[in-house]
């Protein structure tokens, strides 16, 4: 979406009626804050109103009950204030936050089923910012924005009340000086809503930026790239920089334009006030003047600040715009499925299969293959041959263009995809840690994978004397992506991990590769085990793994040239053969 379009989407009422929509299960919390709201502005106005009743009255009149009577009620009219003024507080903070919290968990569930296209053609900082510094903004919609704004729009229009039947000739006065600050406010408006839908852009490049670069800095350095990386920050950070300066500079003219009209306005009321008086022989309305003062602040002081809640709405409502439109997105695979089955034996069928990451520019070019249950395949080919995409295929990760992909005989989009996801497990070369315990990256929390289960599977596949090497055993907390430890110890929890899942269908996606001598004898001692009596897929470079599979099958440009066990392709001479001697024969002589 272009900015001219977000901008003219920042006051949609549709998306207004949208945000509050969320306020409903919080009925009783919303009428609290706007009876605060009307309460506040009423107890404002009764200051202005005793003062003048005191000076008028109880001054002129020298009534010292009066007076009492007065100064007690001013002094209960202050403590009401200060009472509703709290309540206001901390009830419109309080559905703001539980607003944002149902928001952001909603989102959170959105983003988790959404299809990997999604997320490859997503920035991470982008996200991360929707789901935090946006939720914010909303929240100030309902602490800062919309029933602030309403509050004091009570407060002008009682002020404004109140001047005119007081004393109307000062008050067409405070009025003719009204339309100077409401054509400034309306140009600020403008102009910081544009500048706010910019701070906000730049602020969601900024994190992108920053994220991107903390997680690969390992790159960055090994590659030099200090210094080039430093001055793309400069620039970015200058925009971002530019960005607010803009919102700087507006409310450098607009409060000082606001705070001059409020000062003429005060010297008129003065002089006129006092003139009324000098030609009026024997009126004493001085009250009235003090009176004035207090209600012109009353005026002028929300009419400023409504300049600046407005901000604080625009910058709420183009940040739910943007969190609307994800949650507004089509990007799920449909969990249309009603089958769930508690065994799966594992069979596994491809029947001219096709598929496009990008519509039009095929990868997989109608595929069939078969895999028994208990079998393992191995499946090899050149780097974007197909092989992954298969597994991505599989698990339903993204969705076929045509044919059809079965398991146990039942059609994957039959299943639930939890069910489909649970008979599933997969050992990828990336592995993922979260920065966790080893025990917690194991079990991923599921309170049936106790430490007892842990401790057992770990001895079973022969990892438990690694773990319990490390600082801690399987509480050693393994940090961020699991930087504490190597590639082939992260890829021993990844084996650990998918073993004690018990699936029925077991992938490794190149699991084996760049990882040191000794990682990869515990390896290869872990895939032996867990790919026991399971339906097992691997894709690997490794030639020990590829020998032992019951079928190889290769591919090459996305589509299967050869299927066999690895003898009887040697045997052919094709491409499994070249492949083998150019890849694999080193290894083997070695």
């Amino acid at each position: 979406m272009s900015q001219n379009e977000e901008i003219g989407k920042a006051f949609d009422f549709g998306l207004f009626r949208r945000v509050f929509a969320h306020t409903k299960p919080y009925r009783t919390i919303f009428w609290v804050v706007a009876l605060a709201a009307i309460l506040s502005a009423g107890f404002a106005i009764l200051t202005p109103v005793l003062v003048r009743d005191i000076i008028n009255k109880a001054l002129t009149l020298k009534d010292s009950d009066l007076l009492l009577f007065l100064v007690l009620a001013m002094l209960g009219v202050l403590f009401g204030q200060v009472i509703t003024q709290l309540l206001f507080n901390y009830f419109a903070n309080l559905l703001g936050e539980s607003v944002i919290k149902d928001i952001r968990i909603r989102l959170f569930k959105r983003m988790m089923g959404f299809k990997m296209t999604y997320f490859d053609n997503s920035s991470i900082g982008v996200l991360v910012t929707r789901a935090v510094a946006d939720m914010q903004r909303i929240g100030e919609i309902f602490s800062q924005g919309f029933f602030v704004i309403v509050a004091d729009l009570l407060k002008m229009v009682s002020a404004a009340a109140i001047m005119t039947i007081t004393n109307w000739k000062l008050a067409l006065i405070v009025f003719a000086i009204l339309p100077v600050i409401l054509v400034a406010t309306r140009l600020f408006q403008q102009a910081m809503k544009v500048a706010f839908i910019e701070v906000r852009a730049q602020v969601a490049n900024l994190n992108s930026f920053v994220q991107e670069r903390i997680a690969g800095m390992k790159i960055v350095q090994l590659f030099n790239r200090e210094e080039i990386e430093k001055e793309k920050f400069r620039s970015i950070n200058e925009k971002h920089q530019n960005a607010w300066l803009k919102t700087v500079w507006y409310n450098s003219i607009f409060f000082p334009i606001a705070e001059i009209s409020y000062s003429v306005g005060i010297g008129l009321v003065v002089y006129f006030g006092v003139v009324q008086n000098i030609e009026n022989t024997g009126l004493n309305d001085t009250g009235s003047i003090f009176a004035f003062f207090f209600l012109m602040d009353l005026l002028f002081r929300p009419l400023r600040q409504i300049a600046d809640k407005f901000n604080t709405l625009q910058m709420g409502m183009v940040a739910a715009n943007r969190v609307f439109r994800i949650l507004d997105t089509e990007s799920h695979i449909p969990d249309t499925g009603t089958l769930e089955k508690s065994d799966v034996k594992g069979d596994i069928e491809f029947s001219n299969v096709r598929f496009s990451y990008v519509e039009n520019e095929e990868v997989l070019h109608g595929i069939s293959f078969k895999v028994n249950a208990g079998e393992t395949v191995a499946i090899v080919g050149a780097t974007g041959a197909g092989k992954s995409t298969i597994i991505n295929l599989l698990n339903r990760f993204y969705e076929i263009d045509s044919g059809h992909i079965y398991i146990d005989g039942a059609e994957i989009q039959q299943y639930t995809l939890k069910s489909l996801r649970s008979h599933i497990a997969i050992v990828l070369q990336d592995v993922f840690l979260f920065a966790d315990t080893i025990a917690n990256n194991i079990s991923l929390k599921d309170e049936e994978v106790t430490q007892e289960v842990i401790d057992e599977a770990a001895k079973e596949i022969g990892v438990h004397e690694f773990i319990q090497s490390l600082p801690g055993g399987y509480r050693y907390n393994v940090k961020e992506r699991g930087s504490m430890l190597s590639s082939g110890q992260r890829q021993l929890i990844a084996f650990l991990r998918a073993f004690v899942s018990d699936p029925s269908i077991l992938i490794l996606d190149e699991a084996t590769s760049s990882v040191d001598t000794y990682s990869e004898q515990l390896i290869q001692k872990a895939t032996e085990k867990i790919t026991e009596g399971r339906t097992s897929i691997i894709i690997a470079h490794r030639l020990a793994t590829i020998k032992k599979a019951d079928k190889i099958i290769v591919m090459e440009a996305g589509k299967i040239v050869e299927i066999g066990t690895h003898k009887e392709l040697l045997q052919k001479g094709g491409y499994y053969s070249d492949l083998y001697e150019a890849q694999f024969m080193a290894e083997e002589v070695a």
